[in-house]
C-alpha cells in the first residue's frame, strides 16, 4: 500500500515511515518555533530533517499539511507533557510545583520564544481557519488538563465542593498564556510568575478550611 499523504485518507506507515515523517515534524517544528511557518519553507524543512524534498510530500500533501502536524506535535510535547502531571493535582503543593515547573522551562530558554501554541496562533487563526481549529481545539485539550487536575482536587477533599473547575481553568491557562507574552517580550518571568500565583491565590480561596498563602 502507498504512503503517500491524502487529503482524506492517512497512509499506513511501516516504522521506517513513522521515523522519517516524525524527524520531518521535528525539523519542521523547529524550525517554525524559532523563524515562524512564514519563515521556514519546504527547503528549510528538508536541509534540517536530512531528506528530499520527495520524501516531504511522500507525507505531507502540502506546507498547510505539514503545519498542522507541527500543531498536533507541539501540542502532545506541551500539553501531554502536563497532562499526567496535572491528574494527580491533590495539594496546592503540587499545583505550585507545576507552577514552578512552567516558570522554570522559561528561565532555561531565556524566556525566548514565547508559547509555540500561541505563536502558531498569532500567525495563522486569520488567515487559516483549519489552523485556527486545530489550535483552539490544543487549547482546550490543555483547559481540560488543568480542569481535571483541579477536579482531583475537589475529589480528594482539597477544594471545596462548590469550586467551579472549568472557570478556575480557563482564567488560569489565560494568566499562563498572557504570561508566557509577556516573558517573550521583556525577557523576564515576573509577569508569568505573578499570574500564576494570583490563580493560585484564587484557587486556595476555595481551599477546605483555612489556607494560608505562601508568599
Amino acid at each position: 500500500m502507498s504512503e503517500i499523504a491524502t487529503a482524506g485518507d492517512p497512509p499506513r506507515l511501516t516504522a521506517r515511515g513513522l521515523a522519517t515523517r516524525e524527524r520531518i515534524v521535528r525539523a519542521a517544528a523547529e524550525l517554525m518555533f524559532e523563524h515562524g511557518v512564514a519563515g521556514t519553507s519546504t527547503p528549510d524543512v528538508r536541509d534540517a530533517a536530512g531528506v528530499s524534498s520527495s520524501q516531504i510530500y511522500h507525507y505531507f500533501a502540502d506546507k498547510s499539511a505539514l503545519t498542522r502536524a507541527v500543531i498536533e506535535f507541539q501540542t502532545e510535547r506541551i500539553v501531554g507533557g502536563q497532562t499526567e502531571l496535572l491528574s494527580r493535582l491533590d495539594s496546592f503543593e503540587a499545583l505550585r510545583a507545576w507552577r514552578d515547573a512552567l516558570v522554570q522551562i522559561q528561565h532555561d530558554l531565556q524566556c525566548r520564544g514565547g508559547c509555540p501554541l500561541g505563536t502558531l496562533t498569532g500567525e495563522l487563526a486569520e488567515h487559516d481557519a483549519i489552523a485556527r481549529g486545530a489550535l483552539a481545539e490544543s487549547f482546550t485539550r490543555w483547559g481540560d488538563a488543568i480542569r481535571d487536575g483541579l477536579q482531583h482536587m475537589i475529589d480528594t477533599g482539597v477544594l471545596r465542593a462548590d469550586t467551579d473547575p472549568r472557570r478556575l481553568s480557563l482564567a488560569t491557562l489565560a494568566a499562563l498564556q498572557g504570561g508566557l507574552v509577556l516573558a517573550q517580550a521583556q525577557r523576564s518571568t515576573e509577569a508569568l510568575e505573578s499570574g500564576l500565583d494570583a490563580m493560585i491565590v484564587l484557587i486556595e480561596s476555595h481551599a477546605v478550611g483555612p489556607r494560608r498563602s505562601r508568599k
